[in-house]
């Protein structure tokens, strides 16, 4: 089988951009990662550039899917990012991440790696990563989501996946039509100085889960003794958390040459190597193919 391209077009900061070449189940694949600093004219032109010369387009820094346990919502000018290629697939991970990371929450209980069942679990958003969160639910001692408090700044933490589905209902599709901006952080906002926010919950969980960018931005300077569960992390995300004093750092992806590639790059790599849209291949044959790459979460000890 020739080799495989999979480019990850994202809407946050070129600083992180990356390229690198592995095999995956005797496959060459090259994996890029090009971020576009929050312009989604730049974003749509590099989509179109791309389409028809590359076997698959992640959506990074941005999610076209949020799903809770009722439905799936489409993010608006998510949609516009996608609809600009016409032949080459476009991933944004929703689907093997809502696979991957349940597995991977699994996995760490299992092997005794995490015991969630006597931890005080933090995760920052549950409807971009309902997969873990259904996960952490089902196991951990006590959870709090966060998605109210760190994306919108309200004060009112969810206590269970049922309040998660309640606020997907009532919200998610007004949510969905706002400027992406309003919602997370692009370009050079991924790059503005900590801003810590609920410091309280850092304080009182265990484990904190969730999207890298949310953490750096609102945890505390310190978090000693604390598992951090999240993705997408960088040489410099490794240090700094290493730096704040974390215990255990776990990316439910590989690391590849110093860095965590996005899921959408990964959901890119199984589409090619299926020749399937994502959403026609199931969680048996997604789970079957990260294997077949090797795939196994990334645990980190601090010393």
């Amino acid at each position: 089988m020739p080799g495989k391209r999979v480019v990850s077009v994202s809407l946050g900061s070129s600083k992180r951009d990356s390229r690198v070449e592995i095999e995956l189940a005797g496959i060459p694949y090259v994996m890029e990662r090009i971020g576009t600093d929050g312009d989604f004219q730049k974003a749509i032109s590099l989509i179109r550039e791309l389409d028809g010369k590359v076997d698959a387009i992640g959506l990074g820094g941005i999610d076209l899917y949020l799903i809770t346990g009722w439905k799936k919502y489409i993010i608006r000018d998510a949609k516009k990012l996608a609809d600009a290629a016409k032949v080459t697939p476009i991933t944004d991970g929703a689907f093997l991440k809502l696979v991957l990371e349940k597995e991977a929450i699994k996995s760490l209980q299992n092997q005794d790696i995490v015991n969630f069942k006597e931890a005080k679990v933090l995760q920052i958003t549950a409807v971009d990563r309902f997969g873990m969160a259904s996960a952490l639910a089902s196991l951990a001692k006590q959870i709090v989501f966060g998605d109210l408090m760190f994306a919108f700044g309200v004060r009112l933490p969810m206590r269970s996946l049922r309040a998660v589905n309640i606020l997907g209902f009532l919200f998610l599709p007004i949510i969905c039509r706002l400027p992406f901006k309003m919602l997370y952080p692009t370009g050079e906002a991924q790059e503005k100085p900590p801003k810590p926010k609920f410091v309280e919950f850092f304080q009182w969980a265990d484990v904190i889960a969730g999207d890298f960018h949310y953490i750096k931005r609102y945890s505390p300077p310190e978090l000693p003794g604390k598992i951090v569960i999240t993705n997408t992390t960088t040489v410099e995300d490794v240090e700094l958390l290493r730096q704040k004093g974390v215990k255990i750092l776990i990316t439910t992806t590989p690391a590849i040459q110093g860095r965590s590639f996005g899921v959408n790059v990964w959901e890119g790599a199984v589409v090619s190597f299926l020749g399937k849209p994502a959403d026609a291949i199931s969680e048996e044959e997604y789970l079957e193919v990260m294997r077949s790459f090797g795939w196994k979460p990334r645990v980190e000890v601090f010393p």
